[in-house]
């Protein structure tokens, strides 16, 4: 399905709207994968006391474009209530996806437990659940 967009240029400053229209083409549905599993992670790919970046691949899940990586996280391992989702969209090419998840406003020098998963655009999960992992935040200032 394609859709119509107006076309701005910005030249010099100043904008102009082109009296044309420009056709936008929407990602394709992947075919959905028969089983999908983590090929990687996952693992912090950055923790501070501030933020944390989690990230891991899996198969290309296939289906919507659009998906989600969800991070299910607390501070102990037996009651991970908060969540963190990014958006990623799926390449139709790639045979795999790396989803990244940031996660704010965390305590400094805290441990906390996670476990990650993936779900499309419409909530419904790709069935992979990864075993509960841990980090820990950096003190107060620590890598700032």
């Amino acid at each position: 399905m394609n859709k119509l967009l107006l076309k701005l240029v910005i030249t010099a400053g100043a904008s102009v709207l082109v009296s044309g229209l420009v056709v936008a083409q929407l990602s394709p549905t992947t075919p959905k994968a028969t089983k999908v599993r983590i090929a990687k992670g996952p693992e912090p790919e950055i923790t501070r006391d501030y933020l944390t970046i989690i990230r891991w691949t899996t198969n290309n899940p296939g289906g919507l474009p659009e998906h989600y990586g969800v991070v299910h996280y607390g501070t102990d391992p037996k009651n991970l209530s908060q969540t963190a989702k990014s958006p990623i969209r799926l390449n139709p090419g790639h045979d795999s996806t790396v989803f990244r998840v940031r996660m704010e406003r965390l305590k400094a020098a805290t441990t906390y437990y996670y476990t990650v998963e993936s779900e499309d655009a419409k909530g419904t999960s790709d069935g992979v659940k990864s075993t509960v992992k841990q980090f820990t935040t950096d003190p107060q200032g620590a890598g700032r």
